[in-house]
């Protein structure tokens, strides 16, 4: 029997207006199923009209302007729909969901869904079945003494992975897949005894302290920014008082 990382993934990305997983929003959204090593993965593509301006600066990044937006795009709210229910089929099959960076991209479809369609990720999926693999988690845990940037750019370099096209939400999502393969094969020994699920369970234990470690670091460095410890996606803001 071929271990996991051989076997059946999914890969899920986002393009956004910015980088605030409560206010900002998803402009482009991609699902990549590959059922095995070497088969050709099934790619679905979503377009999302937001209803906000697109930053010049986020537009820098994935190319997606406000008119090509406007003309090419759909309404948030059947996309978002479209998308977690296309997430819960994977999920309802036990394919494990490769998220790179996962609180950003998880967090950010919540809130949509919330917005959008009056209700949350928990609401499409039994989180408590959800496998997320985090390429950036594991290889920070697994190589955690590897000097350098961990950017999915970085992490294609350092695992041999092709990306072409960064910043579209397929290309992304389909070189995570790819380096969670990788990641796989080159800790093999340490990763082939745990299912999945064991896995989820683990990496929110280890990106926590990867948080502490982060926050640690600015403290001592004089910022005052925080890191959130959740994983794979963080809980709602506190309603204002």
């Amino acid at each position: 029997m071929p271990s996991w990382f051989e076997g059946p993934l999914a890969a899920f990305d986002t393009e956004t207006t910015g980088v605030d997983v409560e206010h900002d929003r998803i402009v482009s959204a991609a699902l990549v199923v590959q059922r095995g090593t070497g088969s050709v993965p099934e790619v679905r593509r979503w377009l999302v009209s937001p209803g906000v301006p697109v930053p010049p600066a986020a537009t820098g990044i994935h190319g997606l302007t406000d008119a090509h937006l406007q003309q090419h795009g759909r309404w948030p709210a059947p996309v978002m729909d479209e998308v977690a229910r296309a997430i819960a089929e994977q999920t309802a099959r036990g394919t494990p969901l490769v998220v790179m960076n996962a609180p950003f991209d998880l967090t950010l479809l919540d809130r949509e869904l919330k917005r959008h369609r009056n209700s949350s990720l928990a609401g499409y999926l039994s989180l408590r079945s959800l496998s997320v693999l985090d390429p950036r988690v594991l290889d920070k845990h697994l190589d955690r003494y590897r000097k350098g940037r961990r950017t999915l750019i970085d992490l294609c370099a350092h695992y041999g992975v092709n990306l072409t096209g960064a910043h579209d939400a397929a290309a992304d999502a389909t070189a995570a897949l790819n380096v969670v393969r990788a990641v796989g094969r080159r800790f093999a020994s340490r990763l082939e005894p745990l299912t999945p699920a064991e896995l989820h369970a683990r990496q929110t234990v280890w990106y926590a302290a990867q948080a502490r470690g982060l926050q640690a670091w600015f403290a001592l460095n004089g910022s005052d920014e925080v890191c959130d410890p959740a994983w794979p996606l963080r809980p709602d803001l506190p309603a204002a008082a």
